[in-house]
């Protein structure tokens, strides 16, 4: 039913779906629908929670062990934008964006599903790097350190790829994107070690 949810609502947007054709796509009876999800919004809600859970499932699923700092974020980094800028994730972005003055609350769940969800998880990647004492948050705080790195990734990456929607950023713009991103994260951040003068 999710799959078939899936392919209605990121074609044709919350409004102009139906439950009579999310059930011919899921291949399922209206009553098996209604049996799991009592009406289109719980089903769209249901969708979008597992399309943000599918989605970061990658992220969480990277190995860092022997990784140096600025490696680590910059796999983090490309493995969030090849998300964010899949033409399904654009396509969800925008359906919840459209519908969240009416369902503001389906909007928050979406916030905390991906975006939310995705700034928690760099915050712990940061948190390895503050117990090695490579990374001092004291201006901001970690969790907004991580919220803004999450933020310089997607941020200019995304406003591009949904205001240019019949072209695809190259591997070498999104690779600019991610280092750029990296390298001003770790500027404001970084911990440099001052030099004794003898």
């Amino acid at each position: 039913m999710l799959a078939g949810a899936r392919e209605i609502f990121l074609a044709l947007g919350f409004s102009a779906a139906t439950t009579d054709m999310i059930q011919q796509a899921a291949g399922v009876s209206k009553s098996t629908v209604y049996s799991h999800y009592p009406n289109k919004e719980a089903l769209f809600t249901a969708m979008v929670e597992a399309e943000c859970e599918y989605a970061l499932q990658t992220v969480r699923n990277l190995k860092f062990s022997d990784k140096d700092l600025e490696s680590i974020l910059e796999e983090s980094a490309r493995a969030y934008l090849d998300i964010v800028l899949s033409p399904e994730s654009l396509a969800l972005y925008r359906v919840v964006v459209a519908e969240a003055p009416r369902f503001p609350e389906l909007a928050r769940r979406f916030y905390v599903a991906g975006p939310g969800a995705m700034n928690g998880m760099v915050a712990e990647l940061l948190d390895r790097a503050t117990s090695k004492e490579e990374l001092d948050f004291s201006s901001v705080g970690r969790d907004a350190a991580a919220a803004l790195f999450v933020n310089m990734v997607r941020g200019e990456a995304q406003m591009q790829s949904l205001t240019h929607p019949n072209s695809r950023p190259s591997a070498a713009q999104r690779d600019r994107w991610v280092r750029e991103a990296v390298a001003s994260f770790l500027l404001a951040f970084r911990k440099f070690k001052t030099r004794v003068r003898r």
